[in-house]
């Protein structure tokens, strides 16, 4: 199985590469327009000049199987497109695209050539959050901070904020009939954002605060009298009376424990099996990102 892996950044290098390069079947093609860069990681994982790229072009001559795209998001329309209409399953870093109506093109696309393809929302895979579907959800607060990373509304919802939309989407016990924003915005940049999603008997609350003198990620959901937090992907504490406090083994990978791994998984069986995965569920993520970049403009400051 030929895997083109595009961009070579910190994320593929530290988490995807480990991951695609334990595969058994898996012959690792990869794609930097940075030659430098490309050496240093093939030589670390021993690929012949054959499986090293400088172009798109190359890249796709090589007859990829399936990809993963991890190259900056204002580049993901483009190569995105190339990848579908040449028929290759596709994994893509969120977001899809920094405008609603690229991401809109882009699954549309997918739908009409009948091509895989998957945007990475590796927490629905994280074990501590993926858990929390077991547990009673009457409210649901999930917390992602940051020091000192005020930034433009559009780049920081979509880049970073849109994991903590679709995480409350994931959780949420039912539909939403109620969505309210609130956050800060100065000199054109957004200190903070609350995103408020309300249903028959739930509310969840998404928060992210750029100016919080901590960086950290804190989900509780709660409910019937009991709560559960999930600290940093990695410590599970539940609440029933006296704490119980579960924390990531060891020798647990960070992959693992942030969900990559499976997320890797998912795509590529799928793949192996012909299985079409749809990336409509994660455009609705986009659609409500949108919503929040909106509201955000239209707070004093923010346009």
């Amino acid at each position: 199985m030929k895997v083109g892996c595009i961009g070579l950044g910190d994320i593929a290098q530290k988490a995807y590469l480990p991951v695609l390069g334990a595969l058994p079947g898996v012959d690792l093609h990869l794609h930097t327009r940075t030659p430098a860069t490309l050496a240093r990681v093939a030589d670390g994982l021993h690929l012949p000049a054959g499986q090293r790229h400088t172009s798109l072009d190359s890249l796709l001559a090589a007859g990829l199987d399936a990809a993963f795209v991890h190259a900056p998001t204002a580049a993901h329309p483009e190569i995105v497109t190339r990848l579908l209409t040449a028929g290759v399953p596709t994994y893509v870093d969120k977001p899809l695209a920094f405008e609603l109506a690229d991401s809109e093109r882009l699954v549309e696309l997918a739908e009409e050539r009948g091509v895989c393809l998957f945007v990475g929302f590796n927490r629905r895979y994280a074990p501590g959050y993926a858990q929390c579907l077991e547990h009673p959800r009457e409210l649901i607060l999930l917390q992602k901070n940051r020091v000192g990373l005020p930034e433009e509304p559009r780049s920081m919802i979509l880049d970073d904020f849109v994991h903590v939309v679709d995480t409350l989407r994931f959780l949420a016990p039912g539909p939403v009939d109620d969505v309210t924003v609130r956050g800060r915005v100065r000199d054109g940049l957004l200190h903070h954002v609350v995103l408020q999603l309300a249903g028959d008997g739930f509310t969840a609350l998404g928060v992210m605060n750029r100016l919080s003198g901590s960086t950290e990620e804190i989900l509780e959901v709660s409910g019937q009298d009991t709560k559960r937090q999930v600290l940093n992907l990695a410590e599970v504490i539940d609440h029933k009376g006296q704490p119980t406090l579960r924390r990531r083994g060891d020798w647990v990978p960070v992959a693992r424990q942030r969900g990559i791994e499976q997320a890797v998984h998912t795509f590529v069986d799928a793949v192996r099996a012909g299985r079409l995965l749809s990336a409509r569920d994660a455009l609705a993520t986009h659609e409500l990102c949108e919503r929040v970049v909106r509201a955000v403009q239209d707070l004093p400051g923010g346009a």
